[in-house]
């Protein structure tokens, strides 16, 4: 599976309906989707690129083995994880509504309190994947990691 058989309507793993693109990376790129399973949305996530390496696949595996370990209401949901049935590997997540930071940062400068909040919350977050052994690879967080209910 590459870019091009993602459209709206591609069925993931026999189970995950495209529904749009809500994000691109370097490796990859975010879907919104519906579970048939379930019946709810979810974020999919795909890996897929020229650049991606063995080492590449073997993080991104680590990341879904993590994840479905993890459960704080601060952290996105682990939902299933595989390959697409043309060997791509995929991970859904639990799907957020609303305006990511980056989003409400453009709109507007958050007060001092939903700053505090969203602080409080992201650091909360850490903390929960801290205690069982998780360190966030990144050197900062970006203001779309953030969770979306964090600021309402």
């Amino acid at each position: 599976m590459q870019p091009s058989d993602t459209s709206p309507g591609t069925v993931v793993a026999q189970r995950f309906v495209i529904e749009g693109l809500a994000g691109n990376g370097g490796m990859g790129a975010v879907y919104r989707a519906h579970d048939l399973l379930s019946g709810r949305k979810v974020a999919l996530k795909l890996l897929y690129g020229r650049s991606v390496q063995h080492r590449d696949l073997e993080r991104f595996a680590r990341e879904a083995q993590l994840l479905s370990e993890l459960h704080h209401p601060g952290i996105v949901s682990y939902i299933a994880h595989g390959q697409c049935q043309g060997g791509i590997p995929f991970l859904a997540m639990q799907w957020l509504d609303g305006e990511d930071l980056s989003a409400r940062l453009e709109r507007s400068r958050l007060t001092p309190r939903e700053t505090l909040i969203v602080l409080e919350k992201t650091a909360e977050a850490l903390a929960a994947a801290h205690r069982v052994g998780i360190i966030h690879r990144e050197p900062s967080l970006r203001a779309a990691s953030v969770a979306k209910t964090a600021i309402g």
